[in-house]
């Protein structure tokens, strides 16, 4: 009897070893369809093949809730999505999905302690906590700084979210100290679209702003096109230089869609943002 039960809890336990196993090979099948993914010129093809597959990422994340990388892929994949195929078109939607992308690299960094607790206190205790981490914490601080950064800037009115922007700017300046040229200069660039679009009497700094969006393009060459629409969409609209605007859209339609092949999907979002930007332009100036 005492082998029947040993014998029972051994297959149990190695049919959850498999389950673990099996999901991690297809987290890794997973990480190679993401690179594959972003380098997709086609944005009705991506947009239909992103939503399913981050649904899929979801099934396994049930399935190994500890798994970081598959967290991190659904941090991304959700804040690719609300950016690309949601913002333009329902912010309620975009809001969404910012908060789900943000919340999957929470659940990763709130395993160190010190950040969780850190989180629900003031910001210097955010600010104290983050210099305990290490570069191998940048794509979790990033990601989740990104959604909910994101989040904010299409939430202005709700007073509660602004509040929050500050610890958003510290923990990407955290990612700007540490490691600037993460995804393309992204510390550079989102930087530079908070301080750029917030107006001066709300403590904005149009001057600081521009040397972030140039730093930014000195990392990625100019080639990562989504900083120049950035840049003129807060920047430039801040600043009423509707000739600098002119010149950053000018920039995004002149360039091949492959002048970056591994970031092909985020120039072609930067093509369809730089033509609605335009449309804009009479009102914006």
């Amino acid at each position: 009897m005492t082998k029947l039960v040993g014998m029972f809890f051994s297959a149990i336990l190695l049919a959850g070893c498999v389950q673990t196993m099996a999901i991690r090979t297809m987290g890794e099948i997973m990480d190679y369809g993401l690179e594959t993914f972003n380098e997709e010129g086609d944005l009705q093809l991506a947009g239909e093949a992103l939503g399913s597959n981050l649904k899929l990422v979801e099934a396994l994340i049930k399935g190994d809730p500890e798994n970081e990388k598959l967290l991190l892929m659904a941090a991304q994949g959700f804040n690719a999505y609300a950016l690309a195929f949601a913002e333009d078109d329902s912010v309620e939607r975009a809001r969404v999905f910012y908060v789900r992308g943000r919340d999957y690299a929470m659940s990763v960094l709130m395993r160190n302690k010190r950040i969780k607790e850190a989180l629900g206190k003031d910001l210097p205790s955010l600010q104290v906590a983050l210099k305990t981490l290490s570069k191998d914490d940048v794509p979790a601080v990033f990601w989740a700084a990104f959604g909910w950064g994101s989040y904010i800037n299409i939430t202005r009115s709700d007073i509660g979210a602004m509040a929050d922007l500050p610890k958003v700017l510290a923990m990407m300046e955290f990612v700007r100290d540490t490691d600037p040229q993460f995804y393309y200069g992204g510390p550079y660039l989102i930087l530079g679209s908070i301080e750029g679009s917030l107006p001066r009497v709300l403590g904005g700094k149009p001057e600081k702003a521009k040397e972030y969006f140039e730093r930014a393009l000195a990392v990625n060459g100019g080639k990562f096109l989504l900083t120049y629409v950035y840049y003129a969409k807060t920047y430039a609209v801040q600043e009423q230089d509707q000739e600098l605007f002119q010149s950053l859209l000018a920039k995004v339609d002149e360039a091949p869609l492959d002048i970056l092949p591994a970031a092909r999907l985020s120039n072609a979002v930067a093509k369809k943002k730089a033509k609605l930007l335009r449309s804009r332009m009479n009102d914006l100036f």
